[in-house]
């Protein structure tokens, strides 16, 4: 008994040490990263509750406790950007974890749908971007997508530098954008994708947000519709059915040389997918909520265009909620307005995807904001058009110019008022310093006027002066309103002087095609 005993002390000894846990680090802090500069910047993770973390970084040290659920958090002083590689010391008790290769310098976030996580290597210069993408202070980190309805508080990823091989499966705008940054303001800049194709806006914003704002009952009284249905057994007994019969399909196909149909989608897709409000937001935004960045360049819309009217809120509300959640005040936020797609229309009328433009251009009443027009730069036949460098470099203008203090045109014209003059309707653009170009013919292309019939015809456009645009058509004698690049591909052809295309509009107030039959009109003012 008595041999025993020592070895029953050392148990007993070194029971405290295996109690203790290991410091465990988000994903998104971790070698390699980099630190917005000049903020305070938040650095958490989790160990056993109740245990002292000191973290130290650049000749400072703070210090937290490890809450009843094990996180804890702590905030570095603001430091100026720096290309000199640093290390972060995390400790606690006997748990230490150091983190190498620090920088300090500009971090964005690249989030959006598949325009957005569109890859650098399927642009049209990928192959020679590439060779102009291994610049060691660029850093990249992508977060996996993930949808769930419940909060995710970490991601598998890591930060690596940029080289051709992380560069070419990276999102092309959002690289394109950050080492426009990179290179013109001299810095170390961070970029984080989180893109997920075909995604919804409202996956991306906070479900409790949802329910509590009235605005969006009908989305969320919808989503609570197909949730019972696509958890429910006729849905099972359904796609059992669906399955087995695409297996004979299948077979058929391939015993007849055909291609293989597309399989069912089973009902568990949509309720772990990118289109159930929440998910998102849960899976893949909130695992990054508080890490220290500058602002947010976005990239979608596409799936949102049928219900466009809604989404003049939503988008928004979105924007809001984010600035919310960060709690680093109005960050700015970016975005690429819907290109042109699908066949060109031989007639002027009505078109949900130019509505979903107008609640884009909207949004931009929100302070620190701002909209790339590329309403030429898109493919009829193509929803993921190629030309990704354009979308960046339109996008970077406005971070150049807004955040960076670099003197650039930014900003594309904007419809600024209408004058009736008889047969003629007189368009004045705001041209925010530049003029008005048509390009390719002297002729402005793209406008429509219409009369109290509300009947839409295409209309002869002339420039006059730097920002006037006389339109006249002899099927319209007396026009009431005017629409320009007002369809799911416009034939357009006005810009400004450097090349900024003027941005889709309408001046009339008429019924949104995407307005719910169900809303009530707004009561009348007294």
């Amino acid at each position: 008994m008595q041999k025993k005993l020592p070895l029953l002390l050392l148990g007993c000894a070194l029971l405290p040490a295996s109690l203790h846990a290991e410091i465990k680090l988000p994903a998104i802090i971790g070698s390699h990263m980099v630190l917005q500069q000049n903020q305070a910047n938040p650095i958490w993770g989790w160990e056993t509750p109740g245990t002292g973390v000191t973290v130290a970084f650049a000749g400072q040290s703070k210090s937290a406790i490890a809450g009843p659920d094990g996180k804890w958090t702590v905030k570095l002083d603001p430091v100026p950007a720096s290309f000199t590689p640093q290390t972060i010391n995390i400790s606690a008790g006997p748990s230490k974890v150091t983190l190498e290769d620090v920088l300090v310098g500009e971090v964005w976030m690249c989030s959006g749908q598949s325009n957005m996580g569109f890859q650098l290597n399927s642009d049209w210069n990928g192959d020679l971007e590439a060779l102009a993408s291994t610049l060691p202070n660029l850093r990249l980190i992508k977060v996996p997508q993930v949808g769930t309805q419940t909060a995710q508080n970490d991601f598998k990823g890591e930060w690596k530098a940029s080289t051709r091989e992380s560069a070419l499966s990276f999102s092309a705008v959002g690289f394109l954008f950050g080492r426009y940054i990179h290179q013109v303001v001299n810095v170390p800049v961070g970029l984080i994708d989180n893109a997920w194709g075909g995604s919804a806006a409202e996956a991306w914003v906070r479900r409790t947000s949802l329910e509590k704002d009235p605005r969006f009952a009908t989305l969320m009284e919808n989503t609570v519709k197909n949730e019972t249905a696509k958890q429910s057994e006729t849905a099972k007994t359904e796609y059992a059915a669906a399955v087995a019969k695409h297996k004979e399909l299948a077979e058929k196909a391939k015993a007849e040389g055909k291609p293989t149909p597309r399989p069912p989608q089973s009902p568990e897709a949509w309720l772990a997918g990118n289109s159930r409000p929440g998910n998102i937001f849960n899976g893949i935004v909130h695992p990054t909520i508080g890490y220290g960045i500058k602002g947010v360049i976005w990239y979608q819309g596409e799936s949102n265009a049928s219900r466009a009217w809604e989404y003049e809120q939503l988008f928004p509300f979105m924007i809001q909620e984010w600035r919310k959640e960060w709690n680093q005040g109005d960050f700015p936020f970016y975005w690429v307005q819907l290109a042109d797609y699908m066949p060109e229309s031989p007639t002027p009328g009505d078109s949900m995807w130019a509505e979903l433009r107008a609640a884009q251009t909207k949004t931009m009443s929100l302070p620190n904001t701002g909209q790339a027009v590329i309403i030429d730069l898109g493919e009829g036949k193509d929803i993921h058009p190629k030309n990704k460098h354009d979308v960046a470099a339109r996008l970077v203008r406005w971070a150049l110019a807004k955040d960076y203090g670099i003197q650039i045109p930014f900003h594309s014209p904007e419809f600024k008022k209408l004058e009736l003059q008889g047969n003629k309707a007189i368009v004045t653009i705001d041209c925010f310093g530049s003029s008005l170009r048509p390009f390719d013919v002297e002729e402005a292309i793209g406008f429509a006027v219409c009369g109290e019939d509300k009947v839409w015809q295409f209309a002869k456009g002339k420039v006059v002066g730097s920002d006037k645009v006389e339109l006249t058509c002899d099927k319209v004698p007396a026009p009431i309103a005017v629409r320009y690049a007002w369809a799911n591909n416009p034939v357009c052809n006005l810009t400004s002087k450097e090349g900024l295309p003027l941005t889709p509009f309408r001046t009339d107030d008429f019924e949104m095609l995407t307005k719910p039959k169900s809303v009530a009109p707004a009561p009348a003012s007294k």
